[in-house]
């Protein structure tokens, strides 16, 4: 039996980062993890797998549509769909080997097998029991699905299955408007599938600012994406290659069916905590299995930590990633913080989305005053350059105080260009603190400085 002063329970980016900064702290470090690979579900069937598959497709996007344009003559390519997946799951083992090789530099112990807390200090990962003076839950999630939906990861699939599907299916409906199924879907309708998205709501990406919702569907739309709001699935029937799809219009209760080749079922994700055996130690656990944690992401019994998706809030990767870390500085004794006021979120979607703060909406919800500051692309001479004026920047700021309360982008790399804004919010920087920071020329950067400068005086290029 071995002895440590922190175990971490998962190795996906809230438990890795969190075994690691743990180790570089000086701490005693194991992680415990039954995957073959480290990485979670991130690195392994999430994330990355699907960035992947997206930068595959949109070369093919631009082969087809803009390399004309530009002067490159020739036959577009076609598509190795067995050659793309084999590269799909290259990208994986470069990243999972990468952890693997950071918990051998940092002397972090690879407990592999599936763990659970028999008592407060201890866990059990196969036959064996190890002690721990701090125990880190950070088992992450797994797809949701819904009611008279099954699921065989054939025809029917979660994120898991549709990025190793065994052909490119022609029709594919997605359940669910969010990130996952706006993803995949835009991947798919890449490769040649007729996409449908079927959401229950009445708009797409729920949680974003609604003029991002309106462009980005719009933009999808024309990128050949259907998509049926207002949707409540009744279920699916699967056979061996097809399905069929039953829902009713919210609007008047009307019946409705559709066939495809295969079907996402994107629906959210729910908190992993099975087989932990928390509850039995008295580990605090809300109806859906999200473990409840105080302001030191602490659980009720002392000792023992969560973090990441199977706590409360976004399930984001990088909110994981920051918890890790910042439990672990409250291990050692340190004042570990996390600004969950500045936690972007980005749609990797061509254009990408990407927000961070509050939305309009919230802030009129609150009843603060505001300016907006927004700036097109169609301005912006590096994007027009590059076939990429599709989109905006905007810029919410108190209307008194200048303070910078949110950003939300649609438009060419603005996953990347968010991060100047979390920055500026960090510091509690003024839309004139942007407005008055030189940026490089061209870059599509210019277009976050213009929408800054648009909350003052006004854009110089609009």
């Amino acid at each position: 039996m071995a002895s440590y002063d922190v175990i971490v329970i998962g190795g996906g980016p809230g438990g890795y980062v969190c075994a690691i900064r743990c180790a570089q702290l000086g701490l005693k470090t194991a992680c415990v993890e039954a995957r073959e690979t480290l990485g979670g579900a991130c690195l392994n069937v999430g994330c990355i797998p699907s960035k992947a598959l997206l930068h595959a497709s949109h070369q093919l996007h631009e082969a087809e549509h803009n390399f004309a344009a530009m002067g490159l003559i020739g036959s577009a390519p076609k598509v190795d769909w067995k050659r793309m997946l084999a590269y799909k799951d290259e990208v994986i083992g470069q990243n999972t080997k990468g952890v693997e090789f950071l918990f051998k530099k940092n002397k972090v112990d690879w407990l592999k097998g599936w763990g659970s807390v028999p008592q407060a200090g201890k866990v059990k990962v196969g036959d064996e029991v190890h002690e721990a003076k701090n125990i880190v839950i950070a088992t992450g999630s797994e797809p949701a699905s819904l009611p008279g939906v099954t699921v065989d990861e054939k025809v029917v699939v979660t994120s898991t299955g549709a990025l190793e599907l065994p052909r490119i299916p022609k029709k594919l409906v997605v359940i669910g408007a969010g990130v996952i199924g706006l993803e995949m879907g835009s991947v798919y309708a890449r490769l040649g599938s007729e996409v449908t998205v079927v959401e229950y709501l009445d708009f797409i990406t729920p949680g974003m600012d609604g003029e991002i919702q309106k462009t980005l569907q719009r933009t999808l739309k024309k990128q050949g994406l259907e998509f049926i709001l207002g949707a409540a699935v009744q279920g699916v029937e699967a056979t061996k290659t097809k399905a069929k799809i039953a829902y009713k219009l919210r609007k008047d209760d009307s019946d409705h069916t559709l066939e495809a080749d295969a079907v996402l079922v994107a629906t959210g994700r729910r908190a992993y905590t099975d087989g932990l055996g928390l509850k039995e130690i008295g580990v605090e656990t809300t109806e859906r299995g999200v473990v409840k944690t105080g302001a030191h992401w602490e659980t009720s019994v002392p000792g023992i930590y969560a973090i990441g998706d199977c706590i409360s809030g976004p399930m984001l990767a990088h909110k994981a990633e920051d918890e890790g870390m910042a439990v672990a500085e409250t291990i050692a004794g340190q004042k570990g913080h996390v600004n969950y006021g500045v936690i972007p979120g980005v749609v990797y979607t061509w254009p990408e989305v990407a927000a961070v703060g509050q939305t309009e909406e919230q802030l009129k919800e609150a009843g603060r005053k505001y300016k907006v500051g927004k700036f097109s692309f169609m301005g912006n001479g590096r994007a027009k350059a590059n076939f990429a004026g599709e989109g905006f920047v905007k810029l919410l700021a108190d209307a008194e105080t200048d303070r910078i309360l949110g950003a939300h982008m649609i438009g060419p790399m603005v996953g990347d260009l968010i991060h100047e804004i979390c920055v500026a919010m960090e510091f509690g920087a003024a839309a004139e603190d942007v407005a008055r920071t030189c940026h490089a020329h061209p870059t599509y950067s210019e277009a976050v400085r213009e929408a800054a400068l648009a909350c003052g005086d006004g854009p110089i290029h609009s």
